[in-house]
């Protein structure tokens, strides 16, 4: 495959509480070169991380005065927030692709609570069919030690029933 041949593959860290760099931009693009051919794939493909914890005030600013990188970073990081929704929706409102990314996560979100719920009702059933096997067994074990000591049939029976 040629370097022509090669579509665009940006890879995007997104860095929420640690500082990866000692420096205070918030954005770091870096981009594959080969040092010893001297070869590079000309921005084809890319590292991108973005760390949340060095937005400062950029909230505060407005989403006109926001670049694109500012728009998705604030974004990411204030999402969750309650507090900040109003500026969310102003985000989500001017920029297209970030529009797209707040439906993806929607789905993901709800997709995500069906997947618990479906996983929380399979661990039961499997729980509850664990308990019966090991129930089943210990009964059977019990039986038998009865057995061995030569109880008879009816003997057996009452020993069961006292245990209940």
């Amino acid at each position: 495959m040629s370097e022509a041949e090669l579509s665009r593959n940006d890879q995007i860290a997104i860095l929420a509480k640690e500082r990866f760099f000692k420096d205070k931009k918030f954005l770091h693009s870096f981009e594959y070169y080969d040092s010893v051919n001297g070869v590079s794939l000309n921005g084809k493909s890319r590292i991108i991380t973005l760390e949340l914890s060095k937005l400062g005030g950029i909230v505060e600013k407005s989403t006109d005065e926001m670049s694109a990188q500012e728009l998705w970073a604030v974004f990411f990081q204030y999402l969750p927030d309650v507090s900040k929704r109003q500026k969310i929706n102003e985000i989500i409102a001017r920029e297209e692709g970030i529009a797209m990314a707040s439906k993806v996560l929607k789905s993901i979100s709800k997709d995500e609570k069906e997947r618990a719920r479906l996983m929380s009702e399979y661990k039961y059933a499997v729980d509850l069919q664990s308990k019966l096997v090991t129930a089943k067994r210990k009964g059977q074990d019990y039986v038998l030690e009865l057995m061995a000591q030569g109880l008879s049939y009816e003997e057996i029976r009452k020993k069961i029933e006292e245990n209940k």
